[in-house]
């Protein structure tokens, strides 16, 4: 990774969603540091909650029943990254991957690793803005600039394929994330600037350059979280106007017939 950065004061009011991709959640467990977690149902496990990402609790995240605030019921859900989203179609230098649909390719690999898309396309915009084949000065390859050997560590033989990079990173972001008990701020620290600068400093190393960018990906994530509340309130409105006028419609339909009744 590039040697990178601190941040302080970033408030990530978004919702850092852990989930199966494409299962959307029946409740939200809101954490005490403002995250929150979307899930199927819940369990008591010891000192643990099982926050169960899948109906039947085969996807699960645990997570220390004192650091969760609250539930709320879970929003309508908001689509998920299509072809359509935004992420580009990848050209490939390699014969059997012609093309790569980016979008495809994140949803798969966040789908495996209980991360929300729109986290992991966060991450490549500010690593790589969506570049296969960028090289950073300190030798980051890829879509989500893996360095050799941390590449290596986690099993991905061609930086450079599209599709095994996103798998390696999304991978190495999920474990950056439990490590650090899914706090997003020292995690997105520690996955540019390295787990020994969060650890040699107690927290998120003071470096400019790590402050800018952990700034850089919960702002862009933080904007796609709320285009879509945005999306989904206005859809709610739609969807209560409409009730509003069939309750208004029906009504008068009765008050007829009431009417008429009496003069049988």
């Amino acid at each position: 990774m590039r040697s990178l950065l601190s941040f302080r004061n970033v408030c990530a009011i978004a919702i850092l969603a852990i989930t199966a991709v494409p299962c959307f959640a029946a409740e939200v467990a809101v954490l005490k540091n403002g995250f929150t977690i979307q899930h199927e149902r819940h369990e008591i496990v010891g000192d643990s909650t099982r926050l169960c990402i899948s109906a039947d609790c085969t996807n699960y995240v645990d997570v220390p029943t004192a650091n969760i605030d609250h539930y709320e019921a879970a929003p309508d859900p908001p689509p998920i990254a299509s072809k359509d989203s935004g992420a580009p179609i990848l050209s490939s230098a390699f014969p059997s991957h012609p093309q790569t649909d980016l979008a495809d390719v994140v949803n798969q690999a966040s789908g495996r690793y209980r991360l929300d898309p729109d986290l992991v396309n966060s991450v490549i915009k500010a690593e790589s803005d969506f570049n296969p084949h960028a090289v950073s000065p300190k030798g980051a390859q890829g879509l989500m600039q893996l360095m050799p050997g941390t590449a290596s560590q986690l099993g991905v033989p061609n930086t450079f394929d599209p599709q095994a990079n996103v798998e390696g990173g999304t991978k190495y972001l999920r474990e950056l994330l439990e490590r650090y008990n899914f706090d997003l701020r020292k995690a997105l620290a520690a996955y540019n600037a390295g787990p020994q600068r969060v650890e040699q400093f107690g927290g998120i190393p003071p470096y400019y350059e790590t402050r800018a960018y952990v700034a850089r990906v919960v702002k862009d994530f933080n904007r796609k979280k709320l285009a879509q509340q945005k999306a989904a309130q206005k859809t709610q409105m739609r969807t209560g106007a409409n009730t509003t006028k069939t309750a208004k419609a029906s009504p008068s339909h009765t008050t007829t017939q009431a009417k008429a009744e009496p003069s049988k």
